[in-house]
């Protein structure tokens, strides 16, 4: 099928989306110009507000329309322990988990070189500043257990061993519920190695 200049332009704009390809772009821009200019007008002022008003927050990092993100501005929260993290998305998935009541460093990325992304591009010099102002304790890594989560996570802790503080790196291993035989080696050596005591 030829669409026009304009609903061609929608349908491309569409897959920047992940996980969203050619069928799945037409079908949302045929839908939305079809069936529901008013959902498509509220998603291109949600969107420009967006664009146009967030940022990042000045001491974490993650995605805020203030100077400060709500997990920073808060006061009960564990100044000295800090999570270290790649994504805003990762903020969120530990946030829902409910169990982490300390603050996080939002890195945006991973270290890969073939790309471009060097330890300034992730603030990893803002990482160390933050961690000496602010009387921090303990720094979690819980960068992806991929091979650039990994040497992310290698750097970060070389880049720190002279603060005089606690290095640790989240544990990786068998899902809840997830039973042995479907899991991979990979994972399953990661599990062994991260082995707890039962007291």
């Amino acid at each position: 099928m030829v669409f026009s200049p304009l609903i061609a332009e929608l349908i491309d704009a569409l897959r920047c989306l992940p996980g969203v390809g050619p069928k799945s772009a037409q079908k949302m821009a045929l839908y939305l110009l079809e069936r529901d200019h008013q959902g498509a007008d509220k998603l291109a002022d949600s969107l420009r507000a967006a664009l146009d008003n967030v940022g990042r927050c000045r001491r974490c990092r993650n995605l805020t329309e203030e100077t400060e993100c709500q997990i920073c501005q808060r006061t009960d929260r564990n100044s000295k322990l800090v999570c270290v993290v790649e994504t805003p998305a990762d903020v969120v998935a530990i946030e829902s988990a409910g169990r982490f009541d300390g603050r996080y460093f939002v890195l945006l990325g991973h270290l890969s070189p073939i790309d471009g992304i060097g330890p300034e591009e992730l603030g990893l010099d803002k990482l160390k500043e933050f961690v000496a102002e602010d009387g921090v304790e303990e720094v979690i890594i819980a960068t992806n257990s991929t091979l650039e989560g990994e040497a992310t996570s290698h750097y970060i802790a070389e880049l720190l061993k002279s603060s005089n503080i606690e290095i640790t790196r989240i544990a990786h291993g068998v899902p809840m519920g997830g039973e042995l035989e479907y899991v991979d080696g990979n994972t399953l050596a990661l599990a062994l190695e991260g082995r707890k005591k039962i007291e």
